[in-house]
This record gives structure tokens, C-alpha cells and sequence, in this order.
């Protein structure tokens, strides 16, 4: 994935700045609700909490709330740059704990450089924090804060940067040495590197079970030995009696290599020279010591992981420290010990090896995924990392006394995990992993704007569908290279200059001569980019159209209408919105198109939307909306949703679905369940279906704009190709994620 310095700075600082805000989680919105929040009913908690400090984790956000702290000594690739340049890293940390484990952070950014006062600092903050992450702290220095802080305070201390390589490629390692049929305390391990992360991969792999003398670790200097004077005592835990000259003459006959070092030390020749069923694992990022494409082209034997996700085997911390952090918190673990670190590893390397669910092969383009040597770890975005590794952590704390709640229901527990994040919320990269494994071509007609160009780039960089711009071609090559984009990636047409305007023009002509239309009214309008999009999607030159972005809806569906025309079986379009919410999915419709939609209409409606959420992965559960519950005021605006439920069950009997009723009792299932335990459906639906345009136009947009919903849409439904349609002024990311939905629906049409 290729990304643009442009692109990453607009990223961090359009809108809010940065990537994180602090939201508050109880109603702060009339004068008790502050009494309540601030003086004076806050000093009933404090009250309690001065009685008993423990019930700080009842009253406060202490018990997830996590402290990502840094000095900027070692950030990424990028060494020494300070804390202030260190921040996007550590905001991103936060994101990442949040995104995957739902654990709040503060990023904290230290301006010293001295040992002492970083572990006094951290030392102060433990009554605010359940935990401390360490982060891009230079070696040696990070190996004595994380020893002194770890033996002073009764959180847990952890240095992603040393443990959490060490976590993830040790489940890797543990899962190779089985396929390739070593057994650990027989391999011989040659490392190249010897800062934190490899010193503590090393440790950790002794745990496991690696002999340490079987172990030889290279440095800028060469290899760690004994007769070596310029070593501290890290190093020197792994120095040799007689070493090697040169990391050449090491890898022969190596059982493994490992590298946490940089790009391009390791040759074919040296991976060649290496044992039978070599294991390499080059994890220096962003290029590895060796390029897989380059290892498997010298022994079809190797079993290879790196840091890259574009190669299988990605060694990516993201699958340890959110879930590590998860299980500790969870039992109020005072630390992470070596027995919690190594039943995550555990936890990870006993998932590689069951059977890859459905929804996990579908979200990486349906490629499959089995044991393997292409496959020993779980990939970074399988959700059951977070319900394999958190309990395991957890009993693991338990286990070993560093636990103050001792007595968990781990069937329940497992349930509030995976209800934490809700899955729902993955419907969005499901889409564009789809897109990718078959792109597709998209026109755009609006192919001036700024923002259409910056997505057609993001779209053809991230191989999610192949751009086309319609407009005024020197306008759009001017508006390409002031952005610093590539021409090549674009395919820019002017309607005007096509040879396909008699063409388009004649065939428009032809559905339109019997409705109004002549040949002269069918050659203005093909100039126009909405009907020249149109007809090249009718006419097999493009695959899907996304417009609407600087023109009005009438505008945007009109063409595509009287150019494409409707999906056979169906006798009208509507339109249907994603609306994601800080805990749940839903589709909405009709939002868009039908002013008042009569029983048989509502029933099309409700059967496009259950077509198309299937689309998402998942099982369509439709609610029928209404300002009456199962017959309480039989109105004709009420009977007719009745009889549409009734219609939807006559033509697809398979569909969940039921109404008409309210929207509270549609959303809020204990209502369903305690005063309509009859409903076809348990808990809650995913697709409302509206009873008219008036009302489901202000749900979506009231949701957008006071619910704080993320709303993407509308998905023009019933069309017979694919048309979608964009809100005015959409930004990049909405235009993107149209896009991955179009090319989905124009691979399924």
C-alpha cells in the first residue's frame, strides 16, 4: 500500500487535530447532571475511595484507562527525535488499544533523557493509571525503567518494544519448529540485531524452551562473545564462549534466523547455505533483512515470517499488547509476568491451528488460510484474538497470584469480549477486502474535484477499483500533479473529445425515443458527465458509477434511471444507509427515493436491503417501522407496513423479519423480548425499514448529526447495474468506502 506524505499529514490534521479526544461517558447536559458529575455528588465517590482505595476501580476510569509513555529515544525507524515528534505514534498506540481491545489511553510524552527521572515520573502516575505501556524507549535504558518500575509499582509495566515482538514471534517459532519438525531445544538461532526487542525475543524463547547456548547474537561489531569488552549486561547474558566471523559463516547450517536489525543483510546465498526447513524470520521494518520474494526463491523448503503485511507471516505487535492489556486489566493484574507473557504466546500459536472461520477468510478476499508454512500465526485483524489471548492472560495472572479478582465466569467473560468492539463494526473492511480480490472499473463523473481525486488515488493505490475521471482532462492532469500524484494511475476522459459520444448517444436515443426523447436532446445530454458515466456503465466501458458529490440527488439518479433503468424483477430503486454506532450496525431505508412507498413497495424495499446486507457477511434481521406496535393503532399508514411484512414473507419466506412496530421496541430488546415475546426475532434487528421518505430521511440525518453516528451511503438499490450515489461534499474516506461497495456490487451483478 503506497501512501503519500500528503496523504499521511492530511490524515492527522484535517478537522480535530491529531487522532484522539476524550469523550465523556455519563450525561453532562443540565445542572444536575454537573452537581452529579462535579461538586457536589462527586464527593460521595471520593469519600469511599479515601475508605477504600480499591474502589477506585468502581467509581473511575482508572480499570481501563492505560498510559502510553515515551521519551522519543527510539521511535519506529526514526531513532532518537525527540518527544514532541514521538506524539503521532504514541496518539496512534492509543488508537490501536481502543480500535482492538476497546482500552482508553492517555499518551504521555517525557522530555528527558534520564533513566531516574522517567521511572520517577511513571512511579507518580500509578494512582491514575490501570497500567503503563512503554514505548519507543533506546535500549539499554528501557531494559533498567521497566526492571525498576516493574519491582516498585502494583500496575502492570509493560515495554511493547522488548516483549511484544518477542510475544508474537515466539508463537510463530513454536508453530515453524512443528511443521518443520525441529524440536526447540535442538535449534541452532542465529540473530542479527541486539537491542531490546531481539534481547527480550531471546529470553522469551528460552522460556519456551531454545537452549541459550544455542543462541549467537550479532551486533553493529559482529558477534557477541565472551573476550568482547564492550558489551552491557544484556548482551552479555548471551555472549559466547567462540562466536563467528562474520554473520555469513553463522547461517550455515542454522536451524533460524532471526533479524531485528535493518534491510538487506541477509543474501540468497546465506539463506541457501542455511539447515534443512530453515525458518527466517526478517522482521526489520519496512524492509525485512531479506525480501521474502527472494528467500522462497532459493528453497522451496523455507518457512518465512517478516513485519509486512503483504507477505504471509506478518509478525505485527498489534496482536499482543491490546489483548495483554485487556486480560491484566480485566482481573486487576499488579503486573504482566513471564507466565502471562507466555500464555499469550500460547494463546496465539493455538489459534493458528484452528480451523480459519469464514468471516476471516472472507474480510482478507477470501483467500484461504490453514496451518501452514504460509500460516503460523493469526492475522492481525481475526477478531478471536481478542477472546483467545485476554482469558489466557488472565488466567494466567490468576494462576500466579498477581490477580486481585480471582474468580471469573469465563464463558461470560468471553461473551463481554466479543460484545466490546461489536463485530458489526467490521462491515465496512469486509467491503473493501472484497473489492481487492477483484477490482473493478468506477466512474467517476464529478472527476475534477478535489476530493474525487484524492480517492480515485487512494482506490487504484490500495487495489480496491480502477478510477476513471470524467471532466475536462487539462483541468484534472493540472489538479493530478499539484497533488504530486502519478498520471499513470488515472484514466481521464472528456466527454466531449470521446469517440463513444455517437455511439452512447444512439443507444441512449433508442431507450428514450418512445419517452420524449430525440436524437439531437440524446446528443446534448450525453455531454453531460452523469449520462456519459451512465451510458458507459450500460454499455460495458465502465463497471460501476459513484456521483452526487457536487450535484443534487434528482440529478445524480435521474440519469442513471433513464440510461440503466431497473433490476429485472424489481419496479423501483431505493436507497439505504449505513449508520454505525458507538455499539451497534444498522441499515436504514428508504432514505432517498420513495416519497410514500404503498405496501408492495415497502416490500421491495425491504428485500433489497436484505440482498444487499448479505453482501456484508451478514444474517439480515428486519424491522418494519411504524408509530404503532403489532396493531395497537391500526391507521392506513400502519396497516400498509403490516401487509408489506406480510408480503415479504410470501416471496421470501427464508428472510428474518417482523412489524410493524416502533423504533424503540425495534432497538431495545428487552422490550421485545418481555412485552412481544412473539416476535420472529431475538435482540436487535440490523435493517429498519421506514414507512416514508419524511421519516427516514430525518432519522439518518438526525443520527449523523446528533448521534454521532458514522453514516455512509446511500447505496442506490434495485438499479440493474451498479449506481451508487454520494452525500454533497463527501470526504475522501466516504468516497473510498463507496467505491469498495460499488466494485462488490459489480463483481455479485
Amino acid at each position: 500500500m503506497k501512501l503519500s506524505v500528503e496523504e499521511a499529514l492530511n490524515y492527522h490534521s484535517t478537522g480535530r487535530k491529531g487522532k484522539i479526544e476524550v469523550i465523556p461517558t455519563k450525561p453532562c447536559l443540565t445542572s444536575r447532571d454537573l452537581s452529579l458529575a462535579y461538586t457536589p455528588g462527586v464527593a460521595e465517590p471520593c469519600r469511599y475511595i479515601h475508605k477504600n482505595v480499591e474502589d477506585v476501580y468502581k467509581y473511575t476510569a482508572k480499570g481501563n484507562l492505560v498510559a502510553v509513555l515515551s521519551n522519543g529515544t527510539a521511535v519506529l525507524g526514526l531513532g532518537d527525535i525527540g518527544p514532541e515528534a514521538g506524539k503521532p505514534v504514541m496518539e496512534g498506540k492509543g488508537v490501536l488499544f481502543k480500535r482492538f481491545a476497546d482500552i482508553d489511553v492517555f499518551d504521555i510524552e517525557v522530555a528527558s533523557h534520564d533513566p531516574k527521572e522517567i521511572i520517577r515520573l511513571t512511579q507518580m502516575l500509578e494512582p491514575t493509571f490501570g497500567g503503563i505501556n512503554l514505548e519507543d524507549i533506546k535500549a539499554p535504558e528501557c531494559f533498567e525503567i521497566e526492571e525498576v518500575l516493574k519491582a516498585t509499582m502494583n500496575i502492570p509495566v509493560f515495554h511493547d518494544d522488548q516483549h511484544g515482538t518477542a510475544i508474537i514471534s515466539c508463537a510463530a517459532l513454536i508453530n515453524a519448529c512443528e511443521i518443520a519438525g525441529k524440536k526447540l531445544d535442538k535449534i541452532r538461532i542465529i540473530v542479527n540485531g541486539a537491542g531490546a526487542s531481539a534481547i527480550s525475543c531471546c529470553e522469551h524463547y528460552i522460556r519456551a524452551g531454545v537452549k541459550r547456548e544455542n543462541i549467537y547474537l550479532f551486533d553493529t561489531k559482529g558477534c557477541i562473545t565472551k573476550d568482547r569488552t564492550d558489551l552491557n549486561k544484556y548482551k552479555k547474558a548471551f555472549a559466547q564462549e567462540k562466536g563467528y566471523n562474520s554473520l555469513e559463516e553463522a547461517m550455515k547450517g542454522a536451524d533460524v534466523f532471526i533479524g531485528l536489525s535493518v534491510g538487506g543483510v541477509v543474501n540468497k546465498n546465506m539463506v541457501k547455505s542455511m539447515a534443512d526447513n530453515p525458518i527466517v524470520f526478517a522482521m526489520a521494518n519496512p524492509d525485512p533483512e531479506i525480501m521474502y520474494d527472494e528467500a522462497v526463491s532459493v528453497r522451496d523448503d523455507i518457512i518465512m515470517a517478516t513485519g509486512r503485511s503483504d507477505f504471509p507471516n506478518q509478525v505485527n505487535n498489534v496482536l499482543g499488547f491490546p489483548f495483554i492489556f485487556r486480560g491484566a486489566l480485566d482481573v486487576r493484574a499488579t503486573a504482566i509476568n513471564d507466565e502471562m507473557k507466555m500464555a499469550a504466546t500460547k494463546a496465539l500459536s493455538r489459534l493458528a491451528k484452528e480451523k480459519v472461520p469464514e468471516m476471516v477468510i472472507r474480510a482478507y478476499g477470501g483467500e484461504e488460510f490453514e496451518f501452514g508454512k504460509n500460516y503460523i500465526i493469526p492475522k492481525p485483524f481475526d477478531p478471536r484474538v481478542l477472546w483467545y489471548v485476554a482469558p489466557a492472560v488472565a488466567k494466567a495472572a490468576i494462576e500466579t497470584g498477581v490477580a486481585k479478582i480471582t474468580e471469573m465466569n469465563w464463558d461470560t467473560y468471553e461473551e463481554e469480549l466479543k460484545e466490546r468492539l461489536g463485530l458489526s463494526k467490521e462491515i465496512v473492511r469486509v467491503m473493501i477486502h472484497k473489492a481487492q480480490k477483484k477490482p473493478m472499473r468506477v466512474v467517476y463523473p464529478e472527476g475534477e474535484e478535489e476530493n474525487i481525486i484524492r480517492a480515485a488515488h487512494a482506490v487504484f493505490n490500495d487495489n480496491i477499483a480502477k478510477p476513471i475521471l470524467l471532466g475536462r482532462k487539462s483541468v484534472i492532469e493540472s489538479e493530478i500533479i499539484r497533488f504530486g500524484y502519478d498520471l499513470e494511475e488515472f484514466t481521464i476522459i472528456e466527454p466531449k473529445d470521446s469517440d463513444k459520444i455517437s455511439l452512447y448517444a444512439e443507444a441512449f436515443f433508442k431507450r428514450r425515443q418512445r419517452k420524449g426523447s430525440t436524437m439531437k436532446d440524446s446528443m446534448e445530454l450525453i455531454l453531460k458527465p452523469n449520462y456519459f458515466g451512465s451510458m458507459m456503465v450500460e454499455m460495458g466501458d465502465a463497471d460501476a458509477l459513484i456521483s452526487g458529490y457536487s450535484t443534487s440527488y434528482p440529478n445524480t439518479i435521474r440519469p442513471a434511471l433513464q440510461s440503466i433503468g431497473v433490476r429485472e424483477g424489481f419496479n423501483i430503486v431505493s436507497g439505504l444507509y449505513i449508520v454505525i454506532t458507538k455499539l451497534d450496525t444498522f441499515f436504514f431505508a428508504d432514505c432517498t427515493v420513495n416519497v410514500n412507498p404503498n405496501s408492495d413497495q415497502l416490500a421491495e424495499i425491504a428485500i433489497s436491503a436484505a440482498d444487499t446486507v448479505k453482501e456484508f457477511d451478514l444474517i439480515p434481521k428486519i424491522a418494519m417501522l411504524s408509530f404503532s406496535n403489532f396493531g395497537s393503532a391500526p391507521y392506513p399508514e400502519s396497516i400498509k407496513v403490516k401487509e408489506a411484512v406480510k408480503l415479504v414473507r410470501q416471496k421470501r419466506p427464508e428472510l428474518i423479519i417482523d412489524g410493524e412496530m416502533q423504533a424503540d421496541t425495534a432497538v431495545v430488546p428487552e422490550i421485545l423480548d418481555k412485552v412481544f415475546p412473539f416476535c420472529s426475532f431475538k435482540g436487535k434487528p440490523n435493517i429498519l425499514i421506514f414507512p416514508d421518505l419524511g421519516s427516514a430521511n430525518i432519522a439518518y440525518k438526525l443520527m449523523a448529526k446528533i448521534g454521532q453516528a458514522t453514516v455512509i451511503g446511500p447505496i442506490l438499490m434495485g438499479m440493474r447495474k451498479p449506481v451508487h450515489v454520494l452525500q454533497r461534499g463527501a470526504t475522501v474516506e466516504d468516497i473510498i468506502h463507496m467505491s469498495a461497495i460499488a466494485v462488490v456490487d459489480a463483481n455479485k451483478k
